[in-house]
C-alpha cells in the first residue's frame, strides 16, 4: 500500500539532509544551539522556503501547492520531527493566511499569495493579554471612515508578530461587540505610518525558546477599507471556522514530536540500558509508547482526511484531534522520561539534550489554537447532536468511506462547507457500533485474536453508556460542571477507538503487501491500540499484555531500518 503523502515527505526529508550531521542547516546540533541562545531559526526557515514548504500554505487556486491537507500534514510532521520550534515558527504563516483563503475576495487572496511566494510572513493576532481565550471580550477596536479604518489596541502572545510583514487582526468593529461585532483586518505593517504601531518585546518561554512569540500595539493606525477580510462583522465566525483547520493540523505537529521522542528513547535504551530483551520493564514502556503513537497517528489520519471528506463535521473532529493527540503525545513523552531516568533530560549530555528540549517545546501544543478545556467545551456544546446522532446511527457513508480508506481519492476541500456546529454529529463515532460487529464476527472466525473480539464488546458497552450520559447533560453557557469535561474527554477516546477500528477494517487488505504488513496482520496494531485506549476508558481492569511483546519486534525493526514509526511505510533521512 503506497501512501503518497509519506512519499512526498520522504523526498522533502532527504533534501533537508541527515539531522545528525552538524554541518546541515537543519540539524539537531544547530537547533540545540539556537534554543540555548533563544535565537530565531532564520536560516532554517529560509531553507524551508527554498524547498517550497510555504507554497503548501497557499491553495492551488491562488498559485500555490495546497490541494491536499494530507500532503501538508505529512510535511509538517517531518519538520516537527526534527524540531517543533521550527515547525511552529514556519507554519504561523498558514495560520495568518487561512482566513483570507476562506473569506477574502479573489484580489486580496491573490495579492497575499504572491507575497507569501516572495517570502513574506503572515501572523494571526487573536488574543489579548487581559482576555486570553475569551475573544468576545477583546478590546482592540476600530473607528471607521468612508474608505478607511483606524485601529487602536494591543494583541499579545502572537506568533511572528515582530517578524511578520502581514498581521491578520481580529478587531472590534462594533462598539457593542457581540458575535457580529468583530471583523478580521489584513494589515500590511509596511504600509502603516511611522509611529502608528510598535512590536512588543518577545515573551520568554520555557519551550520553543527561539520562536517569535510577542505582540503588537496599534495607535491610530490607519488602514484602507479593503483590508477587511470578508464582510464586516463576520470575523469571529471566520476565526472559528479556520481554527477547525489549524486544530486538525496540530495532530501532525505532535506526531512528529512524539516520533522524535520515541526514537531518542529507543536509542538511549540500547546505548545505556542494554538490549531490549535484557530490560523488559523499559522495553514494555517503549512498546506501550509505540502503541500510543500509532493510535495518535490513526486519529490524525482520520482527522486530516475529514477536512476534505467530512467537512461539515469538522467542528467535532478538529476538537477531538486537538484534545486527544497533543495530550497523548505529552503523556507519552512523560512516560518515556520516567522509564529512562534523569540522564536523558540532562542538557547537552545526550544527543544535544534533544529529549529535554522536545519535552519543553511540546507543552505549547495543549495551549496552541485553543487550550484543552476550550476544545473540550466545544464538544460539550455539541453533546445534543452527538447523542442524537449515536441513537439514530446516522452516518455519512460516502464521506466516512473517503475519510478512512487511505487508498480512496479525496474530494477537493470546500471551505464553504465548514459549519460552526456539526448538525449530524460524528459519522466516525456513529459508525462504531456496526464496525464493532464486524470485529466480533472476525474474532468468531479467528481472523483476529479473541482479545480483539472482547475489546469490541467492551467498547460497545462503553460507547452506549457514554452517549446516554451525554444525552442527560443539560447545556449551560456558564458554570459547566466538571463531569461534563470528563464526558467530553472520554468521548475523544471513543473517537480514537473508532478511528483505529475503521482504519484497520478498511485498509487491512491493501496493507497486506506493504512493508508494514506485519503491523496489520492479525490486527496487531489494532489490538495494542485498543488495549491502551481501554486502559484509559476503564482503568484498573487487568488485561493481557502479551500483544506488546509481539509489537516490540516491529518497534525495533522500524527503528533499525530508519523508518518512520508509523502504520505506513516511510524511510527517513536519519542515521540510526
Amino acid at each position: 500500500m503506497k501512501y503518497l503523502p509519506h512519499e512526498l515527505a520522504a523526498v522533502f526529508d532527504r533534501r533537508l539532509g541527515d539531522p545528525h550531521d552538524p554541518l546541515q542547516a537543519f540539524s539537531y546540533a544547530r537547533c540545540a544551539d539556537l534554543d540555548e541562545r533563544e535565537e530565531f531559526p532564520t536560516e532554517i526557515c529560509r531553507l524551508l522556503d527554498e524547498l517550497g514548504l510555504a507554497r503548501h500554505y497557499v491553495p492551488t487556486t491562488h498559485g500555490g501547492a495546497l490541494d491536499s491537507y494530507e500532503d501538508l500534514a505529512a510535511l509538517l510532521r517531518t519538520v516537527a520531527r526534527r524540531d517543533l520550534t521550527v515547525a511552529i515558527a514556519h507554519v504561523s504563516t498558514f495560520l495568518g493566511a487561512a482566513s483570507v483563503w476562506l473569506a477574502g475576495d479573489r484580489a486580496q487572496a491573490d495579492r497575499l499569495a504572491a507575497e507569501i511566494h516572495d517570502g513574506s510572513v503572515v501572523s494571526l493576532a487573536l488574543t489579548e493579554q487581559q482576555h486570553g481565550s475569551d475573544l468576545l471580550a477583546n478590546r482592540l477596536a476600530t473607528a471607521e471612515g468612508e474608505n478607511w479604518y483606524r485601529v487602536n489596541g494591543e494583541k499579545w502572545l502572537i506568533g511572528n508578530a515582530s517578524r511578520g510583514q502581514f498581521v491578520c487582526v481580529l478587531a472590534r468593529t462594533d462598539p457593542a461587540g457581540g458575535p457580529r461585532g468583530f471583523s478580521l483586518l489584513l494589515i500590511d505593517k509596511r504600509q502603516l505610518a511611522p509611529g502608528s504601531f510598535r512590536c512588543l518585546p518577545a515573551v520568554r518561554t520555557v519551550g520553543i525558546r527561539g520562536a517569535d512569540i510577542s505582540g503588537i500595539e496599534f495607535t491610530e493606525a490607519e488602514i484602507p477599507a479593503t483590508a477587511v477580510v470578508g464582510e464586516a462583522g463576520t470575523g469571529l465566525e471566520t476565526v472559528l471556522k479556520i481554527l477547525q483547520l489549524t486544530r486538525s493540523l496540530c495532530g501532525p505537529l505532535s506526531l512528529g514530536t512524539g516520533d522524535h521522542a520515541l526514537r531518542l528513547a529507543v536509542r538511549y535504551s540500547l546505548d545505556h540500558l542494554g538490549p531490549a530483551d535484557g530490560s523488559p520493564t523499559a522495553d514494555r514502556r517503549l512498546t506501550e509508547a509505540y502503541a500510543d503513537l500509532l493510535v495518535a497517528e490513526a486519529v490524525t489520519l482520520a482527522g486530516i482526511r475529514s477536512i476534505h471528506a467530512l467537512t461539515g463535521e469538522l467542528s467535532v473532529v478538529s476538537a477531538a484531534v486537538k484534545c486527544f493527540v497533543p495530550h497523548t503525545v505529552e503523556q507519552l513523552i512523560a512516560d518515556l522520561g520516567t522509564a529512562l531516568g534523569a540522564g536523558v533530560f540532562l542538557s547537552r549530555s545526550y544527543l544535544h539534550g534533544a529529549f529535554q528540549k522536545l519535552e519543553r517545546d511540546h507543552h505549547i501544543m495543549s495551549i496552541f489554537d485553543g487550550n484543552t478545556f476550550v476544545n473540550l467545551n466545544a464538544l460539550i456544546n455539541q453533546f445534543p447532536q452527538l447523542a442524537v446522532g449515536h441513537r439514530r446511527r446516522k452516518v455519512d457513508e460516502s464521506g466516512l468511506a473517503a475519510a478512512v480508506d487511505l487508498q480512496a481519492e479525496l474530494p477537493p476541500h470546500d471551505g464553504a462547507a465548514l459549519e460552526l456546529i456539526s448538525r449530524t454529529g460524528s459519522s466516525l463515532v456513529q459508525s462504531l457500533p456496526a464496525a464493532l460487529t464486524e470485529l466480533t464476527e472476525l474474532a468468531a472466525r479467528r481472523a483476529v485474536p479473541a482479545a480483539v473480539g472482547r475489546y469490541a464488546d467492551e467498547l460497545r458497552e462503553i460507547t452506549d453508556e457514554l452517549h446516554a450520559a451525554m444525552a442527560d447533560h443539560r447545556p449551560s453557557a456558564r458554570d459547566v460542571p466538571p463531569g461534563a469535561f470528563d464526558l467530553a474527554r472520554r468521548w475523544t477516546q471513543v473517537f480514537a477507538a473508532a478511528a483505529c477500528v475503521q482504519l484497520w477494517l478498511r485498509n487491512r487488505d491493501a496493507a497486506a503487501d506493504s512493508p508494514t504488513a506485519a503491523l496489520w496482520a492479525d490486527g496487531l496494531w489494532l489490538e495494542a491500540g485498543l488495549a491502551r485506549l481501554l486502559a484509559k476508558l476503564r482503568p484498573g481492569v487487568v488485561r493481557d499484555g502479551a500483544v506488546f511483546d509481539r509489537l516490540s519486534d516491529r518497534l525495533h525493526g522500524q527503528y533499525r531500518d530508519g523508518e518512520l514509526f508509523s502504520l505506513l511505510h516511510s524511510r527517513m533521512e536519519e542515521t540510526v
